[in-house]
């Protein structure tokens, strides 16, 4: 028994950090977690038996610290993180059998954790629902936005989900999220675009 309830001797849990997707027909594995203003899609195809998750987060502002003039997330360049994130996982469910008209997505995070900073949780959020209306794929559920960090478990097959709020949701879980860069996307070889 952990402080998350019991563990499953053969169960396998596998950690999304920013910036990484992870996909699974396996239904022993569960895919792990922690977001504050960073947004998790956990999607699955309930006939393929497969599912996954992403963990993005869209930069914001301008380099030089000054305001921006659009919003965070507005950017062409900022949308391209969370485009790319989208698509990695959406391929890869591909590959493994899964169909467009099929796929379920639960959003996860979003949320507004320190004060006084840019609500980057807002942006990251509308992204991610505007992504799923626009590419016509079934947005059932989750938690977005709020105050409160949360640590999700997915198991991609069941598609079953447990959320947790994480206590110290402030500068710790911020500092967490920003403590690694998020990834450049590649710019090599060929892009399937939907």
């Amino acid at each position: 028994m952990t402080r998350d309830g019991p563990v499953i001797a053969h169960e396998r849990r596998l950690h999304v950090v920013q910036g990484e997707f992870a996909v699974s027909d396996d239904p022993d594995v569960v895919l792990n977690t922690i977001l504050g203003s960073c947004v998790a899609a956990c999607m699955r195809d309930p006939l393929a038996g497969v599912g996954g998750m992403n963990h993005f987060l869209l930069p914001g502002g301008r380099q030089d610290g000054q305001a921006a003039a659009k919003p965070i997330g507005a950017e062409p360049e900022a949308v391209r993180y969370g485009v790319q994130s989208m698509e990695l996982l959406l391929n890869a469910l591909y590959r493994m059998g899964a169909r467009r008209e099929r796929l379920e997505v639960k959003l996860f995070g979003g949320a507004r954790v320190v004060e006084g900073l840019s609500d980057i949780g807002m942006h990251n959020a509308a992204f991610a629902e505007t992504f799923l209306a626009s590419e016509g794929i079934r947005h059932i559920g989750g938690s977005l936005r709020g105050e409160q960090a949360r640590r999700v478990q997915f198991w991609p097959v069941s598609g079953r989900v447990r959320q947790m709020a994480v206590a110290d949701s402030g500068r710790t879980v911020f500092e967490a999220e920003r403590g690694r860069p998020a990834k450049t996307p590649a710019m090599q070889g060929a892009v399937e675009l939907f």
